[in-house]
């Protein structure tokens, strides 16, 4: 006797909802971080955290400074919002400037005003 598959759910369910997908990227030290993603850009910095959607984002930038990581995020309200990562060796550093550039060219591609 072959009983088959189970007969689908009535009504039919719709597949789950989940956050929304895309690239990402996550540069952290011991007490900062800065996290790039569909939702936006999110800095913490020591237990305080900053978050901005990508709506609210006038333009974003990034820099090095010895082997720090600077990224800034400038609000649509012209408020500039800045978080710097300790990379600890030049070769992290270069490693997060390759794997921010596209993060932030996939999300502010069309975009007026970003910068990288």
């Amino acid at each position: 006797m072959s009983f088959g598959p189970p007969p689908p759910a009535y009504p039919p369910q719709p597949p789950p909802q989940g956050p929304p997908q895309g690239p990402d990227f996550l540069a952290s030290d011991r007490g900062r971080a800065v996290v790039v993603d569909a939702a936006g850009v999110c800095f913490e910095n020591y237990g305080h955290t900053a978050e901005f959607g990508w709506a609210e984002i006038g333009n974003v930038h990034f820099t090095g400074q010895g082997t720090c990581l600077r990224v800034g995020v400038t609000h649509a309200s012209g408020a500039f919002v800045e978080c710097m990562v300790e990379a600890k060796a030049p070769e992290r550093l270069q490693q997060w400037f390759a794997e921010l550039a596209p993060v932030l060219g996939y999300y502010l591609n069309g975009r007026a005003g970003h910068g990288g």
